[in-house]
């Protein structure tokens, strides 16, 4: 593969660089300002010799409070949940409005039934699992009117008054949603909710991966083909490219404010040495993230067999290959081509990422709709309960994807953890949100589980290996034979 791709021979001293293991120093800066920036109290981050970085508390938290509220570094929404869901490609709020939500999902259902094919796309795996309150409230939180278990089609004309705009469903007014401002590119597929998020998409990675008519024909060629086969084989590959592609801006406009600098002072610097310089400080966010490469730490299927675990890990490997080779056409970088660099950030997102989940209002809506009172109620289901047969069982559907949340990854594993992934009903973005489980004293690492913690511990320590390490917690001294 080197042979074919001799980037990382070319390139060695700064692949080198950006793979080295920022300094504790480093660290501790880098976190230091990031939550500065945002405003955030009550937590820090810190390095440990032995576990890496660590979140810790530096405030007491009472049992339900909110942690942290993290929003991504990058994040992409699983390409089949986008026909179901439309989203801000930057914030992953619900946009358009209820009646275009169902609208959408309604019209995809119809083409759905007309083509009696599909395939199944690939995703990564998970690092820890954003509920919902509505998870742990679903016996409650059900529409009482229910929906039909069998889907009743609506007559002729309505799912496009729907989507058009022309039938407005009675107290959908409740729950408007931002309107859907289309990507500035013109690509058809990226929609946001303000032009603040086109604006913040587009400087950070979305202008090097639009596919409008307005990019270069044979870039706009090479990214489609690069979409297609993530879509094909594995999302994740997405999510690097949003990493590379925004690495890239950054490092060009660091370059452009050093050179102008350069210029006001009369001073020149164009040795490799100070291209690096720019380059690892664009690379920064990324460089704070643990990595491996990704067919070193990829879990082995349950229908792989040991004894082929070898020939597994190299069609991993050429699968990241084939990802890499694409992508390369359409926004060449050379030392972020390497196959190395890429799948450390694959790696990255493997073993760091987590669900991105996102409530639909269309549950809210029809959960109003329900506890409506006579005769307010019995006028409202006159139109919208036959749209709720058509939807049938699964009336809502959250948004779903994966992200890399900076200090969401930061938190080390627990068998018996003091804190949780967990929406609330005002959480309506992609942004981590973390809520102590149980109280957490000031100087407490703050800690999440990896895996399910009613698991055997033969169980919970087989699931941890795939992260790479043995867990020690209370919990698992205590139950070790």
């Amino acid at each position: 593969m080197d042979s074919i791709c001799p980037i990382g021979l070319q390139c060695a001293t700064e692949i080198s660089a950006l793979l080295s293991p920022p300094s504790p120093l480093q660290v501790q800066k880098y976190y230091h300002d990031l939550l500065t920036a945002r405003g955030c109290s009550g937590i820090k981050v810190k390095q440990d010799g032995n576990f890496g970085k660590g979140l810790y508390a530096d405030m007491d938290f009472k049992e339900g409070e909110l942690v942290l509220k993290d929003p991504m570094l990058v994040g992409a929404q699983h390409p089949l949940n986008k026909i179901d869901c439309l989203v801000c490609s930057f914030c992953f709020c619900f946009i358009g409005s209820i009646e275009l939500q169902i609208g959408r999902r309604l019209y995809m259902q119809q083409l759905r039934a007309n083509e009696s094919h599909g395939c199944e796309v690939g995703s990564s795996s998970k690092h820890c699992h954003e509920m919902d309150s509505s998870d742990e409230e679903e016996s409650t939180q059900q529409c009482t009117s229910g929906s039909s278990k069998t889907k009743v089609p609506l007559p002729e004309g309505i799912v496009e008054s729907l989507m058009n705009g022309q039938l407005v469903l009675p107290f959908s007014e409740k729950f408007s949603l931002p309107p859907a401002v289309p990507c500035p590119g013109g690509c058809g597929e990226a929609y946001y909710c303000s032009m603040s998020c086109a604006e913040a998409d587009w400087g950070s990675s979305h202008s090097l991966l639009c596919t409008g008519e307005s990019s270069d024909s044979a870039r706009r060629e090479a990214l489609l083909k690069f979409i297609k086969h993530a879509n094909e084989t594995n999302d994740i590959f997405l999510l690097a490219a949003k990493a590379i592609s925004s690495t890239m801006l950054m490092y060009r406009k660091l370059k452009a404010v050093s050179l102008e600098e350069q210029m006001k002072h009369n001073t020149s610097c164009v040795s490799n040495h100070c291209n690096l310089s720019i380059l690892l400080e664009a690379w920064k966010p990324i460089s704070m993230g643990h990595k491996r490469r990704w067919w070193d730490c990829i879990a082995l299927p349950d229908d792989v067999d040991s004894s082929d675990e070898a020939s597994f890990r190299l069609q991993i490997k050429m699968l990241a290959f084939e990802s890499l080779q694409l992508l390369k056409t359409a926004i060449f970088d050379k030392e972020l081509f390497s196959l190395e660099i890429y799948g450390n950030i694959i790696g990255m997102f493997e073993l760091n990422n987590l669900d991105l989940v996102v409530a639909s209002p269309v549950e809210d809506y029809f959960l109003y709709i329900d506890d409506l009172t006579y005769p307010n109620k019995e006028e409202a289901e006159k139109i919208t309960q036959p749209v709720l047969d058509a939807l049938g069982e699964e009336y809502s559907i959250y948004c779903e994807g994966t992200a890399f949340f900076p200090l969401q990854s930061c938190l080390n594993h627990s068998c018996c953890p003091n804190a949780k992934a967990f929406k609330r009903e005002e959480d309506k973005d992609g942004q981590a949100t973390i809520i102590a489980q149980r109280s957490i004293c000031k100087g407490e690492e703050i800690t999440i589980s990896y895996v399910d913690e009613d698991l055997t511990f033969e169980e919970r320590q087989a699931s941890l290996a795939d992260y790479g390490f043995r867990c020690r917690c209370s919990k698992c001294i205590e139950e070790e034979p």
